[in-house]
């Protein structure tokens, strides 16, 4: 046995990832015994998981409990923390039902307690001879006394990448807890966000799959955190996945995780996104842009909760929530190819759609509250008003970019405004051509008021006359068009004067490309 226990002994030690770690305690004991069954028990709750097994039709054993109360032999060595050997046909303790789907019975069971350095007993190995008359399987007291040292060495190791796989799980769960302590507050008042904060409300008491959509910078995130803490799962991570932000393979092993070796580069083993999330929900931003590979896999998860890390054979299981969000219309992705339907239909079990926020303009004043009350806390940035007429200004404008484009507008005019003051000359800075000087000139002299005090709601005024001159930036340029008009305009005006290159036309006008690919598509601008 000298040879083979150090080989046991080297590979115990030499493994640090808690599933491979557990394999290979199993299958080193399986080749000490010369048999080829086997299986790995640990307390869960009040009854006993099988976590690893290996032999034949082994698959049909690993995840299942043993009720509590239950005769088994693995009940009875964690229980009496002590080593047996049991003849399945002949002893009252063998629990017969988890062999029920297994072609091939246990003749010979030899179970020893699995133990942490206190002493404490947190599972069982069992050793199974599966041969008539158990004629392959030793019990040589020497050799069992020695097997039982091998086994007290490797349960220690277990019990020890059980305890850091835990910490790792439990330092997640704490920085996904102080993450969301930092989250934006949710506001808005109006019927149609109230209305989609109220379905949140209602999908959070359940586990199903959750499908937001809306246009860029409405604030998908912030209602899937809303569900997550709402949730039953509050307490377990809340992981996020941009899935148009990086390249296509190392989106995949950021959501799968992979083995040590499974790439080049790979000097490592890294857990994915699905199993740190395990416990928690998982948010998918951007679902539509996901590479067509992934979608299957993806698929995979919702139907089967299951993963395959890069590089492994094995499926692991995981328990998550799947949060998808995104701007595109997926029935149209669906009928170009890009995006499978029955994926679609999978994760879109609670479809929830966010309003934009043209379509919620009495949302608009305690948004920009709150986020010029932010802005002011940073050092070097002084807390400043908004006068009526700027105020009534910023409620009629569109917001392409939603409460996104809000938000960096007030760190924007912050910074260029010297004055206490913001007013509609200010305005001209940030928003391109001559609209804010309109509003300026008909504004009466004393009716700068601070947001949050008593400014009532504005009226709209689309399609009011501009003043004018006849070029771009005077009156009768801009006479008679109302705010969508001219932005069509504006937004041609920039595509053609940057020879339709849609990423500079969306530099020059200040907002991202999606957004501004947004805007062409409501305005039905095309080439």
């Amino acid at each position: 046995m000298g040879d083979k226990s150090f080989n046991f002994c080297k590979v115990v030690s030499q493994e640090l990832d808690l599933e491979k770690l557990r394999r290979k305690f199993l299958l080193a004991l399986l080749e000490l015994q010369n048999v080829e069954r086997g299986s790995i028990w640990v307390k869960a709750g009040k009854g006993y998981t099988c976590v690893e097994a290996a032999g034949s039709q082994s698959e049909q054993i690993i995840g299942l409990t043993l009720p509590p109360g239950r005769p088994s032999i693995v009940a009875w060595v964690i229980e009496n923390g002590k080593m047996t050997i049991a003849e399945p046909g002949k002893d009252s303790r063998h629990f017969k039902e988890a062999e029920a789907a297994i072609d091939i019975k246990s003749r010979l069971i030899l179970c020893f307690p699995l133990l942490l350095r206190t002493g404490e007993v947190y599972g069982a190995v069992e050793i199974i001879e599966t041969s008539a008359g158990g004629s392959r399987i030793n019990l040589d007291e020497g050799f069992l006394e020695s097997l039982q040292q091998l086994i007290d060495i490797g349960s220690i190791a277990l019990g020890n990448s059980l305890t850091y796989s835990a910490q790792v799980k439990e330092n997640i769960k704490l920085r996904q807890t102080l993450e969301n302590f930092r989250s934006e507050p949710i506001i808005g008042k109006s019927a149609a966000f109230q209305s989609a904060l109220k379905m949140a409300k209602e999908y959070a008491a359940t586990d199903f799959p959750v499908l937001i959509t809306g246009e860029s910078g409405t604030g998908k995130e912030l209602i899937a955190k809303e569900i997550h803490r709402l949730s039953g799962r509050a307490n377990m991570p809340f992981l996020i996945q941009n899935c148009s932000c990086i390249p296509d393979t190392l989106l995949e092993s950021e959501l799968f995780g992979y083995q040590k070796g499974a790439f080049t580069g790979a000097f490592k083993s890294k857990v994915g996104l699905f199993e740190a999330a395990d416990g928690g929900t998982v948010f998918l931003d951007e679902i539509g842009d996901m590479p067509a590979q992934l979608q299957a896999r993806i698929l995979r998860v919702v139907q089967e909760s299951e993963i395959k890390p890069l590089g492994e054979t094995r499926t692991k299981k995981v328990d998550v929530r799947i949060i998808s969000a995104t701007n595109r219309d997926l029935p149209a992705e669906i009928a170009a190819g890009r995006f499978r339907e029955d994926l679609f239909y999978r994760l879109n079990v609670l479809p929830l759609q966010v309003p934009a926020l043209r379509n919620r303009p009495e949302d608009i004043p305690p948004l920009l509250e709150h986020f010029l009350a932010r802005e002011s806390l940073r050092p070097g940035v002084e807390r400043k008003q908004i006068s009526r007429e700027a105020l009534e200004f910023l409620v009629e404008y569109s917001w392409p970019g939603n409460v996104r484009e809000l938000e960096n507008f007030i760190k924007h005019i912050l910074v260029i405004t010297r004055d206490r003051r913001i007013t509609c000359a200010d305005l001209g800075c940030h928003f391109p051509g001559a609209a804010a000087t309109l509003v300026e000139a008909r504004a009466p002299e004393n009716s700068v008021k601070e947001i949050g005090t008593d400014i009532p709601p504005a009226k709209n005024r689309a399609g009011d006359a501009v003043p004018a001159g006849g070029q771009p930036g005077g009156a009768s340029f801009f006479e008679g068009y109302t705010w969508e008009q001219l932005e069509h305009d504006y937004v041609l005006y920039l595509l053609e004067k940057n020879k339709w290159h849609i990423t500079r036309a969306a530099k020059e006008a200040g907002v991202n490309r999606s957004t501004f690919d947004s805007r062409m598509k409501k305005l039905d601008i095309v080439k």
